[in-house]
């Protein structure tokens, strides 16, 4: 394949991450790009996920059962001309360290916000993950089809509380039952929808111009089409100009208003985000040097680790993001941590839980390959003669504990292989008392829902039932120091010491004060809140 092709390839790709609050509709926004692109026929709709059909991205048995998307799912399609990888992120509360990784193997990020809600707390989280990585952000306000805040609220709203400025591409007309359609501010003309058959097809589209008065009154009405030209004004006269390179820097988010549910103004987005978002861009090493995607032979990085996606086999799926070049499935590539080189085994792409055998991919994709073992969080893989190595992932300072122990002593086996195989794929953490060994598990988990997960998964897939009990730490500290002696730390009285998996000291505290207090008292004692991986 010539160097021509494979740049063509490169440039078609577009990978983002979707990013929101639970609830505000970004599985269902996903399943409309997916019906766009003609990767599914009928979208199932997601409302309260009690039909058989559930949504095409949330797959694992706890998701069915509850309805949230709880692992992130990577999905693939095409669109005008694009190849487009998306990367469908848990929204619920307590899946943030998940999310956080999936969030590195992006080049761009669409925000979706409930129109009714505005900036949610997850959202403001996972934004802080976009604005330290200078991705550009789309907004997609959606729900408009149930009664909304004002448009400017809403747009302060993401100022106020993202701190990035906002520049509408597009105005509702009406929310809830008086949601009419969409005003291009672009193209200066009204766009109205029927026969979505409720979202379930893509419907058509009618476009009246703006100075087409008559059939526009006859079609929103007078009142709306009012209340429509003075917002316009007003928009046109405060609002940020649009400026694509501060879109690219991550400074400007476009806005679009729309549906998702009712297909209002889905495809609207899909065609504007195809043409703001760019390429996959260079990513650095751990020299500090960028890798070129088009320039470079082909690397990639391990941004997640999945047990059990095939229920009939225990496997295990190491995803990873392409960075650079073409791969191809009949050559051998290096695992540059452990130094060995192999082909990679049965690499595929995925939609949810269904695969597709590879043979070949492109810088910007993402693909599954089997895993036997050997990789990591965060893990490179590049040509054999090359020797890039990307930047670890941090791993994010857990906030609730728990002890674990197992209720049959018999399942001993069972349990530890479970526990560590979850803990490998990073939805959990696991610790050990100090002093002891693997008879006192505590676990850590970013969100509380974890437990329940890690519950649920060691009962399903291990058949092994545990008991948790909740411990009262809420901060985390790794000890930088290799020569400090923590049997004669001068501690406080809610300081426990505990190690992780390869013996590394740490420390749980109750009171968000007390790490100070502990430094204060050991002179020369560095202590971290996160502990980089680095490979």
């Amino acid at each position: 394949m010539s160097n021509n092709q494979i740049i063509d390839e490169i440039n078609k790709r577009r990978t983002f991450a979707i990013i929101s609050h639970p609830d505000a509709g970004k599985t269902t926004l996903t399943e409309k790009f997916l019906l766009y692109g003609g990767a599914i026929n009928l979208a199932g709709s997601v409302k309260g996920k009690a039909t058989a059909r559930h949504a095409v991205s949330d797959w694992m048995e706890i998701e069915k059962q509850r309805g949230i998307s709880v692992t992130s799912s990577v999905l693939q399609f095409n669109f005008e001309d694009c190849c487009i990888n998306i990367l469908d992120t848990p929204g619920h509360q307590d899946f943030s360290e998940d999310t956080y990784r999936t969030l590195m193997a992006a080049d761009s990020a669409v925000m979706v916000i409930d129109a009714s809600k505005g900036v949610e707390p997850q959202t403001k989280k996972l934004f802080k993950v976009c604005t330290m990585r200078h991705i550009p952000i789309f907004t997609f306000i959606n729900k408009l089809d149930r009664d909304a805040m004002d448009t400017y609220e809403l747009l302060d709203d993401i100022e106020d509380h993202l701190g990035i400025a906002t520049c509408p591409m597009n105005l509702p007309i009406g929310s809830g039952k008086n949601f009419k359609g969409i005003y291009d501010r672009r193209k200066k003309h009204v766009v109205t929808f029927q026969d979505t058959m409720k979202g379930t097809k893509e419907g058509t589209e009618t476009i009246i111009p703006m100075d087409d008065k008559d059939q526009l009154i006859s079609t929103i009405g007078e009142e709306a089409l009012e209340n429509l030209e003075s917002e316009i004004e007003l928009m046109d006269g405060a609002g940020a100009e649009f400026d694509l390179d501060e879109v690219r820097a991550g400074n400007l988010t476009p806005v679009f208003f729309g549906s998702a549910l009712q297909n209002f103004g889905v495809e609207l987005f899909l065609h504007n985000f195809l043409q703001m978002a760019t390429p996959p861009s260079g990513r650095a090493s751990s020299d500090g040097e960028v890798v070129d995607p088009k320039d470079h032979d082909f690397t990639a990085f391990v941004f997640k680790i999945q047990a059990n996606m095939n229920k009939a086999h225990r496997d295990r799926v190491a995803f990873m993001r392409i960075c650079s070049g073409r791969y191809d499935a009949d050559k051998e590539v290096k695992h540059v941590q452990s130094g060995k080189v192999f082909r990679l085994s049965q690499p595929q792409q995925l939609m949810a839980d269904e695969r597709k055998i590879l043979s070949e991919a492109y810088a910007g994709d993402i693909m599954g390959v089997f895993d036997p073992g050997i990789f990591s969080i965060g893990d490179t893989v590049c040509m054999p003669k090359d020797s890039v190595v990307y930047e670890g992932i941090p791993t994010f300072a857990p906030e609730h504990f728990a002890r674990v122990r197992q209720v049959d002593t018999m399942k001993r086996k069972q349990f530890v292989k479970g526990i560590e195989q979850i803990a490998q794929e990073g939805a959990i953490q696991i610790f050990q008392e100090f002093n002891m060994g693997m008879e006192e598990i505590i676990v850590g988990v970013v969100g509380v829902l974890q437990f329940d997960v890690l519950k649920f998964r060691l009962q399903n897939e291990y058949n092994v039932e545990i008991i948790l009990e909740t411990l009262p730490y809420e901060y985390i500290r790794w000890v930088e120091n290799d020569d400090i002696d923590l049997n004669n730390l001068v501690g406080t009285s809610d300081m426990k010491k505990i190690k992780d998996m390869n013996g590394k000291p740490l420390l749980i505290f109750i009171n968000e004060w007390s790490p100070q207090m502990v430094i204060d008292r050991n002179k020369g004692l560095v202590l971290r809140e996160f502990n980089e991986n680095v490979g």
